[in-house]
């Protein structure tokens, strides 16, 4: 193939600036060939050397005495014991999932389950967090439908339960949609397995599926603002096998137990150039590749495109030469293609040869370390004012309000999402979808995973500091809800154009509240992603730092759940109530009015009212717990009255609150608990002594949500609309 001259218009048609460029010449003395080009695109362009980002991530703590693997690796990997391990990770599929929505998100799944399995890890549990436009935008309907069935698609083919997750719509997502993927495996803790390669002229083997030419520029097109002609990158969306993933999980933990590893790196984003590169350089090696043994799928494959294609199910390898023929056998048995490709050397160079000529001759390291690092200018936008409870003209009563809101895209039931996946199969799903968080059991128990994803958007672009606390937060009392210790979590990134001083004022607004909020609540960041420049002809998305949080409950058969389990019982609510309206659902949805400061989020309050209720539920006192978040203390009542069809006899709001601030508004730290009517008098009391914020608001009971002086609202009723949304949405009669 002739090779292209190096003019300044490929090197921009390869995201490079000019002083980027010229950095480029400057580390290797002379003009780069068309591969090694294409080499440095993939290495510095943002969605692979974080340019815009790592100097602020630096400011995250990620350690702690069960953080075995914090950020760098694959995946993030914790101690939970008995010699176990939890390892997990949340990336993003954004561009591609808005491209070809089906496509895009199964190869997301897929692409996270690698950085698990790579790791040494069975995976046993996804996620996901799905943010979509405006449900009456023409596209919206088909990206949910598309995105929802490539998740189903490859999860349930592949054979891992998808327990979790989170559905939004909002305008600001219309043109560039969210899917990011969650994944969580078991491993034992001294098997743990990383890319670092070790020792000289060791074999580098291709593993798995044959190379094509889908997905070349994949990781470009991620650092790219989308425009009119985003539909003509579809090329550049990978295609998924999850039937060929399978069988490399298998065969990879097959040689992982006969010990035939030195390092492994799965081939995601820039494929086998950033795999190989980061090898040789973790390990303090050079690289050299020979393509013409790597296995592809298509003819006459230049060199540029093997190094870029993203094609699935691939791994590279380096083994321990004794062990070559065993590991080779290993996968020949389980029918994917074994190769070897390479070999490390002393030298530090990536040298990548092709039909017996040199395609590029490159400082291994200084790919990875000479990146560009940006420290991008960045503003704090002016704080919004507070939303005053008794300034809020008040179109509709209570009832007529949570009849509404129930039935709103943002607070209905998410069921038509989550039972297109299959959230039980392995058989270890203790908690399926639709409650705080997902708990599955570890292996045959009694230990469970307390499982979840949340952030709240419009909180974050309100003020990005208190949004990215709020995001941890939610995380943490959702694993507590049920139960669960929270112990760490994973973070997806995502954000408008960093080159735009407000957008990366809220990237940097955010990731210091998250940071605060995870020092706070004994919760470090182990892993994660970031995904930037989440942009349509110049409108951003809502700033959504999606926290995936991971907690551990000693015995998973004790784990609370939010449904009422029977009449009689005293309703608590733990925690302050102010009626926060700023930001809040009810303000937007039943008021018309998207504004206003976001609720603050005080951290000591979170960790003491959280503990206070993991204890109940660990003694047996709490029979029901649902932490309370979007919507409000009724949205939380309504829901739990609709999981147990057992409804609820509430007292009025305080006279010192605005009824509808009261049962709308959005404080933080709060959670509703039942406990047996005998209990709540010794419970109000060790609840004052701990000073914890904690009133009776009433009793379980009856058939409907009944509020004292308001029309009664019966279960039957509520259950209709919060079920009937998003079916109806879907087969086109919603709105």
């Amino acid at each position: 193939m002739n090779q292209p001259q190096i003019t300044p218009e490929l090197v921009a048609s390869h995201g490079l600036k000019p002083d980027e460029y010229e950095r480029i010449l400057k580390l290797i003395g002379r003009v780069p060939s068309f591969t090694e080009l294409g080499i440095f695109s993939a290495m510095w362009n943002e969605h692979c050397s974080y340019k815009s980002s790592r100097l602020h991530l630096r400011g995250l703590p990620t350690n702690a005495p069960w953080v075995i693997q914090g950020p760098g690796e694959n995946a993030g990997v914790i101690d939970i014991g008995d010699g176990q391990a939890v390892v997990f990770k949340m990336e993003s599929h954004n561009h591609p999932s808005y491209i070809e929505p089906y496509q895009g998100a199964t190869t997301g799944v897929g692409g996270i389950l690698r950085d698990v399995f790579t790791m040494g890890a069975r995976p046993i549990a996804c996620l996901n967090a799905l943010s979509f436009g405006a449900p009456e935008h023409p596209k919206t309907r088909h990206l949910v439908s598309g995105v929802v069935a490539g998740i189903g698609g490859y999860g349930n083919s592949f054979g891992v339960p998808t327990v979790g997750g989170q559905v939004r719509f909002h305008t600001r997502y219309d043109g560039n949609i969210l899917v990011n993927a969650m994944a969580v495996g078991l491993a034992d803790t001294d098997k743990i397995f990383y890319a670092a390669a070790s020792g000289v002229n060791m074999p580098i083997v291709y593993l798995g599926s044959k190379t094509g030419r889908d997905g070349i520029h994949g990781a470009s097109m991620a650092s790219a603002e989308f425009d009119e002609d985003s539909a003509e990158k579809r090329p550049t969306v990978q295609v998924g096998d999850p039937f060929a993933e399978k069988l490399l999980l298998e065969a990879c933990l097959e040689i992982m137990a006969a010990d035939c590893v030195i390092a492994i790196q799965d081939m995601g984003a820039a494929g086998l150039t950033c795999s190989a590169v980061e090898m040789g350089a973790k390990g303090d090696l050079g690289v050299d590749l020979d393509l013409d043994a790597v296995p592809t799928r298509e003819t006459a494959m230049s060199a540029y495109e093997m190094m870029l294609s993203e094609s699935q199910e691939r791994m590279l390898m380096v083994l321990k030469p004794e062990k070559e023929k065993q590991a080779e056998a290993i996968f020949r048995k389980w029918g994917l293609d074994f190769a070897v490709v390479g070999y490390t050397t002393p030298s530090k160079r990536f040298v990548v040869k092709h039909g017996g000529q040199v395609m590029a001759d490159l400082p291994i390291k200084e790919l990875g370390d000479e990146a560009p690092l940006y420290d991008r200018p960045h503003v704090t936008l002016p704080a919004l004012p507070i939303i005053h409870a008794r300034d809020v003209k008040v179109p509709v009563g209570i009832a007529a309000a949570l009849q509404k809101l129930i039935a709103t895209p943002e607070l209905c039931s998410k069921r038509w999402v989550w039972e297109q996946y299959d959230h039980v199969i392995l058989g270890n799903t203790v908690q399926r979808p639709g409650g705080d968080a997902a708990v599955v059991r570890v292996q045959e128990g009694p230990k469970g995973l307390a499982l979840t994803v949340d952030v709240t958007p419009r909180y974050c672009e309100a003020d990005p500091f208190e949004g990215g606390k709020q995001a941890v937060a939610e995380a943490w009392r959702n694993i507590t809800a049920v139960g669960g210790r929270p112990l760490a979590i994973t973070d997806n990134l995502n954000f408008g154009n960093p080159e735009r001083p407000e957008i990366m004022g809220q990237f940097v607004g955010c990731l210091k509240g998250i940071a605060e909020a995870c020092r706070a609540l004994d919760f470090p960041v182990v892993s994660g992603n970031v995904s930037l420049y989440n942009e349509t002809n110049g409108r951003g998305i809502l700033p959504t730092p999606s926290i995936g949080g991971v907690g551990l409950l000693d015995d998973f058969s004790k784990s609370a759940t939010l449904a009422f389990k029977a009449e009689g019982d005293a309703i608590l609510l733990i925690g302050e109530t102010q009626g926060w309206l700023g930001q809040s659902v009810y303000l937007r949805d039943i008021c018309g009015r998207e504004e206003g400061a976001p609720p603050p989020v005080d951290l000591a309050a979170e960790k003491r009212n959280g503990d206070v209720v993991r204890g109940m539920i660990h003694a047996g006192t709490a029979t029901a717990a649902h932490d309370v978040s979007d919507g409000g203390l009724l949205i939380a009542l309504a829901e739990m009255a609709i999981a147990s069809g057992i409804g609820a006899q509430l007292l009025a709001a305080p006279r010192s609150i605005v009824p509808h601030a009261y049962w709308f508004g959005e404080d933080q730290a709060r959670y509703v608990v039942t406990v047996r009517a005998e209990e709540a008098g010794p419970v109000l009391a060790k609840m004052k002594g701990a000073d914890v914020p904690c009133v009776r608001i009433g009793t379980t009971g009856g058939d409907a949500v009944e509020i004292a002086g308001e029309p009664r609202l019966s279960i039957a009723v509520l259950k209709p609309g919060f079920e009937g949304w998003f079916p109806a949405y879907m087969n086109g009669s919603g709105s």
